[in-house]
């Protein structure tokens, strides 16, 4: 099995389970620590937990339509099919790139399991500073920013590098 294919199993299923762990958990807290309603400060002015469900998508769009639920799945499934199909198309030596698609296919499988088991997301971090504030996420749509910045990286540096001869190719 060729390494990026080890890779992106490896971390997009760490990511998967961390997700589904850490929601599993903000879902059975107990009342006064889950957050509910009013945060729960982890550290004063900066980190809050605050269960809540989303059933759009980032920063709560389309979450007032009623067909966002299988839009959103539907969306989802077509994203990771599109990362897999980048993945296998990736050479050998991108290690970056895999690490990346694993941690947005991580994050994306983690959110259409909760939309399939539960019609929403479910959200429990605040980061914040004093009275600004990040919006309510999870472990999934933090692996899926991270795993995007990476992809932008990724690409920033190539751009940079002169184009190499395809070894597959007969004409070089």
């Amino acid at each position: 099995m060729p390494r990026r294919y080890k890779i992106f199993l490896w971390l997009g299923t760490i990511t998967l389970v961390l997700d589904q762990i850490s929601k599993y958990w903000a879902r059975r807290l107990p009342t006064d620590l889950r957050g509910y309603g009013e945060p729960v400060a982890v550290i004063q002015n900066f980190w809050d937990w605050q269960l809540s469900y989303n059933t759009g998508s980032a920063f709560g769009l389309f979450s007032s339509t009623g067909g966002a639920r299988v839009f959103l799945t539907i969306i989802g499934f077509v994203a990771v099919g599109a990362i897999v199909w980048m993945l296998v198309k990736a050479n050998e030596n991108q290690k970056w790139f895999a690490y990346a698609l694993a941690l947005v296919a991580g994050g994306a499988v983690g959110n259409i399991i909760d939309r399939i088991a539960f019609g929403k997301v479910t959200d429990f971090v605040v980061w914040k500073y004093h009275d600004s504030r990040w919006p309510t996420f999870n472990v999934a749509d933090a692996a899926l920013c991270v795993g995007v910045g990476l992809l932008l990286l990724s690409e920033l540096k190539k751009e940079g590098r002169e184009p190499t001869a395809d070894p597959d190719d007969d004409d070089a």
